[in-house]
């Protein structure tokens, strides 16, 4: 799904993902303008760190994965823009749920 190859490797816990395009019309029909839709809450995960280190010197597994599409909260994150496309970096905690087929 994503276009392009990231050049940047996230550290810790975080992840990279590519916001997925919202529906463009309601369920009636009605086309929505770019100001009116709302950021989409769906990605694809497009690179994820190694994992977060604990005190103890461990690193917890990371419970996503390149390519998988996620849900995860309208406000989470920071959106960066890397070679001229659009990414979101967030905490894995921040990701709600991982979509299944």
């Amino acid at each position: 799904m994503s276009t392009g190859i990231v050049t940047l490797k996230p550290l810790g816990d975080r992840v990279v993902l590519k916001r997925l395009p919202q529906e463009e019309k309601t369920a009636g029909g009605i086309f929505l303008p770019d100001t009116a839709q709302e950021k989409p809450m769906k990605g694809e995960v497009v690179a994820v760190g190694p994992g977060k280190t604990l005190d103890s010197g461990e690193k917890t597994r990371m419970e996503v994965e390149i390519g998988q599409i996620v849900l995860f909260g309208k406000y989470s994150g920071t959106e960066v823009k890397i070679d001229g496309e659009d990414f979101t970096i967030l905490e894995q905690r921040e990701i709600l749920g991982v979509f299944v087929n």
